[in-house]
């Protein structure tokens, strides 16, 4: 990889918002009327819509509907197959769809990469962006530590540019910034469609985008020019109403939310987002809810389009991106009938599937966690339910930015929070850490002198990338492995063992400002907007409510130039770094194919109990360096998980009786060709969308995943990697099933060979007794995941170009 610090760009055409193909054709517009001509990407659309809308007719649609459905490959047989003609597409429908593009970030990127490789094109058909964020652990401090995570990790990010070279996709290396504040900076535009890498790409819509998070095999489809499948999402109506008082911000509307719907609450749904609420909200603040909706497991979040939303296109040099969008909401089109005009908002008079009703007048501050971010208490309440439940009163750090709160909002309201506990001769009692999220951002803060105030704090800047928001974080305060502490962040998931890789800490999630006036308190039971400390002149202080900018006054400063994007046209002859030797890159071997059969044989390698996230099944933080090699990483398979019938972690009994870790007892029987399932509880892959999670156990030998249910992005992974989800028709079946037992499939290969029509049964020998019993499932297999499934993995068939 190239000098960060010296890089030469000389050939190299540097685009701040498209990539280079994308931006030449931007010239060529054509108009429909008299009018100013709309650009490509919003021809596109309206084409789309128009094609919509004679499908549907009057049918009212909401935001998220208009344009998901606008970019179907082929709108007919999407809106009208097994759809009562078009009214029950909901939920019904599968909807083949062509997104705009693709965004990546460095963890995930190296599987879609190397999946993309064996299917032999010189370019991707859409565009695409590479983002260097995971694998920065954060330290010491900015400057340390990217200087240290180049140096360990250089030979992915050599692999990643050599690859964006090749194949003609953005890349921007390590520091540049978080994937989904730079994406937000970059490339999400109203009305767009993206797919991307990581669980929290939805944070794009807060300016209007549909962006869905997915696996890298989901990518490919995309980045070779297949059509993407989706189940058609029900819709979730949030109606805001009112405006948050002082202490209130954006985080608190999803804290909130995800405690009345919890982590499975969202599953299946897209949730929209309207009323008069939310003129009063920032673009940033938006973004962060929509961020914050992988955490109940929705599809996506969106916002309509509002002032706001201009003001952040202005502010982040996208002028025209803003007046392109004014001119789409009023171009007339063929008709003056109101359905011909797109406008960035529901329909009038469209009906949501279900609908909350928040008032943000009402809203208070919340916490939520720990150990899942669903858990949530209001401010007031919390004191008392710390001592209730004897969670930990010392706080051990308080760490602020990420993807989800690094906003110039975010961080100019606790500014102001910081130069009154100055003022007053206070100090935060715990560590203090502030994550930017982007190159843009840092350098704006540090231009309009936000980050002096935060480093004469105390506070630690870290660098721009994810950190320990994902488990890249090196602790330096003498809290081990195994000491229960609490820390409060303003970051999305809370997982346990998450962000250090100790599972007795505590992470509880809020608002920044809600975990700076901890921090200074070092305290879990302090309540800043009724609670004082005491100076060190011994006064009583009480922090002011917090105030900050909704922008910065003048456009962002876009920083250093070493960071700025590498965006080049495609280069056939450029070759893609990877040692035969590396213990991080490994091409990839085709899996095998679904036998010409039923399974038989199979047995269940273990029962798991309680939460098990893809943090559980491919674990991060040092496993992260492994993310393009699938025999190393497979090593920490499960390697968190916990057995049903001991109650211990990570352990599994062969047939024989003896001891094993998972991952090892899996590789056991992969070597000795013994085919394996595993048995499940509810929401079975929460969290991140990492397809290791579905590649691994694929690699080790399993075939079928049972459990009682699926989280979305997870589900989809196991069929694109041919790995069969099943759930319990009966959930009591799960007691039924134990480590050990033999399993069949009956009726499976006869369902995908009926492209996923007709129903599927578990024939189970218990192990020792030998009694049979057929154990009902359920499914959610479609026409074409049937076909990935059969050919071993969708990537079987991409390769062929089929």
């Amino acid at each position: 990889m190239r000098s960060i610090d010296l890089a030469s760009r000389s050939g190299i055409v540097l685009k701040r918002a498209f990539p280079a193909q994308q931006t030449r054709r931007l010239a060529r517009t054509r108009p429909y009327s008299n009018g100013p001509p709309l650009p490509p990407t919003y021809e596109k659309l309206y084409t789309k819509y128009s094609e919509v809308r004679r499908v549907l007719g009057a049918q009212r649609l909401t935001l998220s509907e208009k344009i998901l459905y606008s970019h179907l490959n082929n709108v007919e047989e999407s809106l009208l197959t097994n759809t009562n003609n078009g009214r029950d597409v909901r939920g019904k429908a599968n909807l083949k769809l062509n997104p705009d593009r693709v965004n990546m970030q460095d963890a995930s990127a190296q599987m879609a990469l190397l999946q993309f490789m064996t299917c032999n094109l010189p370019s991707t058909v859409i565009p695409a962006s590479i983002h260097c964020d995971h694998l920065i652990v954060g330290e010491h401090g900015a400057a340390d530590d990217l200087t240290a995570g180049i140096k360990t990790n250089k030979e992915v990010f050599d692999f990643l540019e050599s690859a964006a070279k090749k194949y003609g996709i953005d890349f921007w290396p390590p520091g540049a910034g978080i994937i989904h504040q730079t994406v937000l900076e970059n490339y999400a535009l109203p009305g767009l469609m993206m797919l991307g890498t990581d669980s929290h790409s939805p944070n794009a819509g807060g300016l209007s985008t549909i962006t869905i998070g997915v696996g890298g095999a989901d990518a490919v489809e995309a980045l070779v020019g297949a059509p993407w499948e989706l189940k058609a999402p029900k819709i979730l109506g949030v109606r805001l109403t009112g405006k948050l008082n002082d202490w209130v911000s954006p985080k608190d509307i999803i804290l909130h939310l995800a405690g009345l719907l919890t982590v499975r609450g969202g599953t299946g749904y897209i949730v929209e987002y309207f009323g008069p609420g939310v003129d009063t909200l920032s673009l940033t603040g938006m973004s962060t809810v929509t961020n914050m909706g992988a955490e109940i497991g929705a599809t996506t979040s969106i916002f309509p389009f509002t002032p706001a939303s201009s003001r952040y296109l202005q502010s982040t040099r996208r002028e025209q991106a803003a007046k392109n969008a004014e001119l789409f909401q009023n171009f007339p089109g063929a008709g003056s009938a109101e359905d011909a005009f797109f406008k960035f908002k529901a329909d009038e008079g469209a009906q949501y599937d279900e609908l909350i009703e928040i008032d943000l007048s009402e809203l208070e501050p919340h916490i939520n966690g720990p150990f899942t971010p669903d858990l949530s208490t209001p401010l007031s309440k919390f004191k008392e339910t710390v001592k209730e439940e004897n969670w930990p009163e010392k706080l051990s750090a308080g760490l602020i930015g990420s993807c989800t709160n690094s906003s110039y909002e975010d961080m100019t309201r606790v500014e102001s929070m910081l130069k009154a506990a100055e003022e007053a001769g206070l100090k935060p009692a715990a560590d203090f850490y502030i994550t930017p999220g982007s190159e843009q951002i840092r350098a704006t803060l540090e231009r309009d002198g936000t980050l002096e105030t935060f480093t004469q704090a105390g506070g630690i800047v870290l660098s721009n990338a994810c950190g320990p928001c994902i488990g890249q974080w090196k602790r330096h305060d003498g809290v081990e492995k195994g000491t229960l502490n609490a820390i409060l962040t303003s970051y999305n998931r809370n997982f346990r063992g998450r962000n250090d890789g100790n599972p007795d800490t505590m992470n509880f999630l809020a608002s920044p400002e809600i975990v700076t006036a901890m921090a200074f308190a070092g305290s879990t039971t302090f309540n800043p907007t009724t609670d004082s400390l005491t100076t060190p002149d011994g006064k009583e202080f009480r922090f002011p409510a917090p105030h900050g900018l909704e922008g910065p006054k003048t456009p962002f400063d876009i920083g250093k130039k070493d960071l700025e994007v590498l965006s080049q046209a495609p280069d056939p002859n450029s070759s893609v770094a990877i040692s035969p030797s590396s213990e991080r890159l490994a091409l990839l071997e085709p899996f095998d194919a679904f036998p010409s059969s039923d399974l038989t044989g199979l047995r269940v390698l273990v029962k798991i109990t309680g939460k098990c996230t893809t943090d559980t099944i491919s674990a991060a933080g040092p496993w992260l360096k492994y993310k393009g090699h699938l025999p190393n990483i497979a090593a920490n398979t499960l390697n968190t998980a916990v057995n049903a019938e001991t109650g211990e972690v990570n352990a599994a009994y062969d047939l024989d009786g003896s001891k094993h870790t998972i991952p090892e007892l899996a590789r056991k029987w992969k070597e000795a060709d013994q085919p394996w399932l595993i048995v499940a509880e509810h929401n079975y892959g929460e969290g991140s969308a990492r397809e290791h999670a579905a590649l691994q156990p694929r690699y080790l030998g399993a075939r079928i995943i049972v459990c009682k249910s699926f989280a979305r992005i997870h589900e989809t992974n196991l069929k694109k990697q041919g790995l069969v989800p099943l759930t319990f028709a009966e959930e009591k079946d799960y007691d039924k099933i134990d480590a050990g037992d033999e399993v069949a499939t009956v009726g499976l290969y006869e369902m995908l060979q009926e492209g996923g029509q007709g129903e599927v049964s578990l024939k189970v020998t218990k192990k020792g007794t030998g009694e049979q019993f057929l154990v009902p499932t359920k499914h959610a297999v479609s026409s074409d995941q049937a076909g990935f499934i059969l050919a071993g993995s969708a990537l079987n068939l991409l390769a062929k170009g089929i």
